[in-house]
């Protein structure tokens, strides 16, 4: 009889439940927990409000991924060299020499054009 791969199940998870007060107060140990595969439920008023697990689990259950600063610096960068063409500096100048009269009507206009 051939043998049929089947899927692993899965393992069975330590879970505590907490008081939000007794998590305001215990949190570092409670993290440590999280951190080493335990979920922490967080109550208030005995309803369960929020859920406090590992970052490894948040990403298995789709989470988004930790931010990579360099791509967060690359991103930062491409900003503000969109800000420095011509045409902004020349935005940038009208602004700064309007009256207040021009940038009431410029304020005007700009929130009819959101409406």
């Amino acid at each position: 009889m051939p043998q049929v791969a089947t899927k692993p199940k899965p393992t069975a998870r330590a879970t505590r439940t907490v008081t939000a007060t007794e998590a305001k107060t215990r949190f570092g140990p409670l993290l440590e927990d999280a951190m080493r595969g335990e979920t922490v439920v967080i109550t208030r008023h005995n309803t369960p409000k929020a859920v406090l697990i590992s970052m490894g689990e948040y990403q298995a259950l789709g989470g988004r991924p930790a931010l990579d600063l360099s791509a967060l610096t690359a991103e930062y960068e491409a900003m503000v060299d969109a800000m420095q063409t011509p045409a902004s500096r020349k935005a940038r100048r009208a602004a700064f020499n309007a009256s207040p009269e021009e940038l009431a009507r410029a304020a005007v206009e700009g929130a009819r054009r959101r409406a």
